[in-house]
Order: structure tokens, then C-alpha cells, then sequence
């Protein structure tokens, strides 16, 4: 069986990778980093119920300095920790090669419509259209973004 590559060939981030802390065993869910401002990440692969090869991306801040796992930090690092995420979700889709889907959503931030998708969410989304391989279809729905393997 071929392997069905997530991230284009030709993907390039879009900002340096910060270094990331990969789980002792390869196969392993959980990825942690840390950025130059000391915030230190966590990206966790959970299962999802109904499809044993579909996985749910968690992606929280890991700090005493603030009230939630999912606050919003404003410290001028959004680029590159996109970049980090976008790394993370490609090193652990090569060792889940035979994952078929991948789901997130962002928080809503403060005052923000809660009928639509989070400004989060719809960033996660511009960002997955853009460096998804070509047998990958993603879609946006509610406050979810949707990843799939084209079959």
C-alpha cells in the first residue's frame, strides 16, 4: 500500500518550527513544546469513537499564568506556532499512515458570535486548505474543521 502523504511535498512553513518534544514511544499522541516567550504547548491525537483510524486534534497551552488550557496568549508567536502544529500533525501522520481523518476546533475568544465558527477555527481552517496534500479534502462545519482522506 501506498502512503498517502497529509502535508503537500511542497509545503514550506510559514515561520521557523520551534523544537519539539516528540513522544518516547513513535507511535505515542502527545507532543509538547515551547516558545521563546516560555509558554510551553501541548498537541494531543485523541481516537475518535466511531472510526478507530480518525483522530481529534487537542492543541492547549500548558501555564499556571492563565485561567484555561485554551485562553488566547497574544504574544506575537501565532505564526510560528502554526508552523509547530502544521510539523507536529505531519510527524505523527507519518506514523499513523493509515489514519483517514483528522478534526479541530478553536475556542471562541471573549464577546465573539458563537453562531458562527470561532476566528480560531477559520484560521485553522485557511491554514489546512493551504498545505493539505491533493487526496485530502477539508471542510469547515460549524466550529469544526474537518480532514479527510479522499478514498
Amino acid at each position: 500500500m501506498d502512503v498517502i502523504p497529509l502535508i503537500r511535498q511542497d509545503y514550506q512553513p510559514i515561520s521557523e518550527i520551534y523544537e519539539i518534544k516528540t513522544p518516547d514511544i513513535k507511535t505515542g499522541d502527545t507532543y509538547y513544546f515551547t516558545t521563546e516567550s516560555g509558554l510551553r504547548y501541548q498537541v494531543r491525537f485523541g481516537r475518535k469513537r466511531d472510526n478507530y483510524l480518525g483522530n481529534i486534534i487537542n492543541f492547549s497551552v500548558l501555564s499556571e499564568e492563565f485561567e484555561d488550557e485554551y485562553s488566547e496568549t497574544n504574544r506575537g508567536e501565532v505564526y510560528r506556532i502554526i508552523a509547530t502544529v502544521i510539523e507536529i500533525i505531519r510527524i505523527y501522520h507519518l506514523n499513523h499512515i493509515y489514519s483517514d481523518s483528522y478534526e479541530f476546533s478553536g475556542e471562541y475568544k471573549d464577546n465573539e458570535n458563537q453562531e458562527t465558527a470561532s476566528i480560531r477555527t477559520r484560521l485553522y481552517f485557511r491554514y489546512a486548505s493551504k498545505f493539505l496534500d491533493k487526496n485530502w479534502k477539508v471542510w469547515l462545519d460549524q466550529n469544526k474543521v474537518h480532514i479527510e482522506k479522499i478514498t
